[in-house]
């Protein structure tokens, strides 16, 4: 067992902004449409990138980072009071963990003047996952016992040459729908390479090296030699399979099944929701014996996913240090955009005639070039430079803590 925790989180809050923020965020917003491009706010001492546009009847829409959460604000409403809605990504959740995240929307309300009581607050999605070691699993869809008014969707992943050397391998099977329980088993290692999720790799290999931040998490971790450290080395790929349980709850089955709405609800309630979908919904292995599925016995891998939540879910995290990841994100997205730039020079290179030999000589023009580019209008390329500056806000600073 690699991690387990929070992987979103989003809700509501009661509450209307003030009209000093409001006035704040429409002129800041105006400038925003004006130059169509995010732009980085400050207000409080709390720094945002601001969008151009607003979505789903919330006039603001703004990012706090990968230490932060996602805002939506309306326009103050006397008649519609729930003006506030905020989620929290993996990054956060699996670095600083659920505590950290109901005291971040606290702090952050209150710098912006946000006053709201206990009942105000209404949770409506919450993913709880587990990440398990399982090199070797074959993924069998039927194999998926659930309640027989359960939709269940399957997913067959394409071609994976580089990792897999074969066709046709089922990725990920999911069971129900976001709006209520949805559970969704998928590989985890797959997913991080194909999305540059690269924070992944810390962290199961911090699991790997330290266990879990809770001192009862390394139960499962046992038999034979622990491997690592894990890698997105193709080479690698049959010893680093890495798979995903999702227990997914929408406002449907948090609110109207199970009564969780507020704060102290939903950390009085939702690992009996979580204990409820594993038992709801099971991946089994099949008895030749018995034709009846829903007595076949649970997989190895439902056994460990399911008793990795019989604990205090609350404070769970990985204990890894945010700081090198989020350093490795910022490197990482230099060498995307210099592969880029060496691509696009290479285009020009070709467009104007130049040999394969000739590309240092070509290379060195093209800087000449920009660097006069950058001269003849300084105004402008110190504009590009400080909205470049802003809108990697987020990434320039890997030590800032979360604000």
């Amino acid at each position: 067992m690699l991690h387990r925790g929070f992987d979103t989180l989003a809700l509501s809050i009661q509450a209307n902004i003030g009209p000093k923020l409001f006035e704040y965020l429409d002129a800041q917003k105006a400038i925003a449409e004006e130059e169509q491009r995010e732009i980085l706010i400050t207000y409080e001492g709390l720094q945002f990138l601001l969008k151009p546009y607003g979505g789903k009847g919330y006039r603001f829409l703004l990012d706090g980072g990968r230490d932060g959460a996602s805002w939506a604000i309306k326009k103050p409403n006397a008649r519609d009071k729930w003006g506030i809605r905020l989620s929290f990504g993996s990054f956060f959740l699996a670095t600083y963990g659920l505590g950290a995240a109901k005291a971040h929307c606290d702090r952050v309300l209150d710098r912006l003047g946000v006053r709201f009581g206990s009942d105000d607050v209404s949770i409506s999605r919450a993913d709880f996952c587990v990440d398990v070691l399982a090199n070797g699993l074959t993924l069998e869809p039927d194999q998926m016992v659930m309640h027989s008014a359960t939709g269940r969707r399957d997913h067959v992943a394409q071609d994976d040459i580089a990792v897999h050397g074969k066709s046709g391998w089922v990725s990920s099977v999911t069971s129900g729908s976001i709006a209520n329980r949805q559970v969704q088993i998928y590989n985890k290692r797959s997913e991080v390479i194909a999305r540059s999720k690269s924070h992944w790799w810390d962290i199961w290999n911090h699991t790997l090296r330290n266990g879990l931040g809770n001192i009862n998490a390394p139960l499962t971790l046992h038999k034979g030699t622990v491997p690592g450290p894990l890698s997105p080395d193709a080479d690698k790929a049959k010893h680093n399979q890495v798979w995903r349980v999702e227990f997914r709850a929408g406002k449907d089955l948090l609110k109207d099944r199970w009564g969780i709405r507020t704060w102290e609800q939903f950390f009085d309630r939702y690992g009996d929701l979580c204990r409820s979908s594993g038992e709801l919904v099971r991946y089994t292995e099949p008895d030749p014996n018995d034709t009846n599925r829903s007595r076949w016995p649970n997989h190895p891998l439902w056994d460990v996913v399911c008793a990795e939540m019989n604990d205090d879910l609350i404070e769970m995290r990985s204990g890894a240090d945010p700081n090198p990841m989020k350093e490795v994100h910022r490197v990482e997205h230099i060498a995307s955009l210099l592969k880029q730039v060496t691509g696009t020079c290479i285009t020009i290179a070709a467009l104007e005639g130049w040999e394969h030999e000739e590309l240092p000589v070509a290379f060195s023009g093209f800087a000449e070039r920009m660097t006069a580019a950058a001269n003849d209008n300084p105004e402008r390329s110190a504009k590009q430079l400080q909205d470049a500056k802003d809108r990697y806000v987020f990434i320039r600073q890997p030590d800032a803590p979360p604000t």
